[in-house]
């Protein structure tokens, strides 16, 4: 009995390489979605002067979840620069201002642009943004057209340091 051999199917660089692209386009449009996505769900804000006078969400922050945001060291990440009134709290940072006295140096609206984008005010800050997705750099993929806070975050913090009137 004679057998046929059948041969593997020949590799085709054009058919490998259109489904390699149809993957990259997909993977893009995947990518440029999510982040249409993400700005969509970013509220826009307008800067007068040196302040966001509204607020992000149209209403006010809450000031015990604020405060919460800016003692974690894995969502506010504020102690890592910044030192404040916080007794509990070890190893407060020594790279920025203290935040004893911010609600009396800086109105809402102030505090609100420092948060979102300190950079609006001082182009060498090395605050991150907090409310900005484009133009970053050495963003980790995870991170990427996403904000490290919610509009309502940076609400509940802008409440919790306007609080904070004595130096």
């Amino acid at each position: 009995m004679t057998g046929s051999k059948q041969s593997p199917p020949k590799f085709s660089a054009e058919r490998h390489g259109s489904r390699i692209a149809a993957i990259a386009l997909a993977a893009a449009i995947a990518s440029w979605t999510d982040r249409a996505r993400t700005e969509e769900q970013l509220p826009p804000y307008t800067v007068v002067g040196d302040a966001i006078p509204q607020s992000l969400t149209g209403a006010k922050g809450n000031v015990e979840r604020g405060r919460g945001i800016v003692v974690n060291r894995q969502v506010g990440l504020c102690l890592l620069c910044h030192s404040g009134p916080f007794p509990e709290e070890k190893f407060q940072g020594t790279l920025a201002p203290d935040l004893k006295g911010t609600g009396a140096r800086w109105s809402e609206g102030q505090l609100r642009l420092r948060l979102v984008d300190a950079s609006q005010l001082n182009p060498n800050t090395i605050m991150p943004p907090y409310y900005r997705i484009d133009g970053l750099t050495r963003v980790a993929p995870a991170f990427q057209a996403k904000p490290v806070l919610s509009a309502e975050q940076i609400e509940d913090v802008v409440a919790y340091l306007a609080t904070l009137r004595e130096e």
